[in-house]
């Protein structure tokens, strides 16, 4: 299994012999404004893709956790081939087919795409009436024979529904968003340091990748600051924290 990490929770996977590409933001930097009540006003995204979003627009298949316009933005929805196949949450296909996708498929809880079994999880996108604003968020679990148990946790902080996932699927891998994603009031939206740790804790049996950071104004968790953190309480053997257009190799 082959993890790049695009930029922020934008991922190309290459698993099971199937190109995936998760929760593509295609803008070019400072276009977008900076989050409304935020504590910065720096526009967004913070930096420019890593690579030509050309070479990232023919996957076999697009999977969206939600439809946030730092996880699916104009820019994405007007490169990709309108024949691309896409996975998204309940609720959200009808939107992605007005933007005249003709393959959008909503996952209840599981289906099967090209020997890949795909299930749906779920997350708390914030605590509260911020919480309830922010609406549903997914992640997705990925399994298939002889491959890593990949959880793609989605925008959520350490709640009920990822202790629940972790349980359910026991994953080799565990991709969070984190970033620690707050406005101006309220608690965090995705997760911080502490939520981090509360996933390795957790599972010491996955590998922990954080993505999620440096690259909206309003995620003030730097990739320098979990770094730190990790390194204090020893868990940096567990966690991999890659740069915009890294990748990282994960076998069986």
């Amino acid at each position: 299994m082959k993890i790049q990490l695009i930029r922020h929770a934008t991922l190309w996977l290459e698993y099971a012999g199937v190109r995936l590409l998760v929760d593509p933001m295609f803008s070019e930097a400072g276009v977008n404004p900076p989050i409304n009540n935020s504590t910065n006003e720096r526009r967004n995204p913070l930096v420019p893709l890593p690579i030509s979003k050309e070479e990232l627009v023919k996957p076999d298949a697009v999977l969206v956790t939600h439809l946030h316009q730092d996880h699916w933005d104009t820019a994405a929805a007007e490169a990709l081939p309108k024949s691309t196949v896409i996975f998204c949450q309940p609720g959200d296909a009808h939107s992605i087919s007005d933007q005249h996708f003709s393959s959008v498929t909503e996952i209840e809880q599981s289906t099967i795409y090209k020997g890949i079994t795909i299930s749906r999880t779920s997350g708390q996108h914030g605590t509260g009436e911020i919480g309830q604003k922010m609406g549903k968020v997914s992640g997705f679990v990925l399994q298939a024979e002889g491959h890593p148990t990949l959880y793609i946790t989605g925008d959520t902080i350490w709640c009920e529904e990822v202790r629940q996932a972790l349980d359910a699927f026991r994953p080799d891998v565990v991709i969070v968003n984190a970033g620690g994603a707050q406005f101006a009031v309220g608690e965090p939206i995705t997760m911080n340091v502490e939520d981090v740790i509360r996933v390795c804790s957790y599972a010491p049996y996955s590998k922990v990748i954080a993505v999620h950071m440096d690259t909206i104004n309003h995620c003030l968790v730097t990739r320098e600051d979990l770094s730190r953190a990790l390194q204090t309480e020893g868990l940096m053997d567990q966690v991999l924290i890659p740069a915009d257009g890294e990748s990282v190799i994960v076998d069986k």
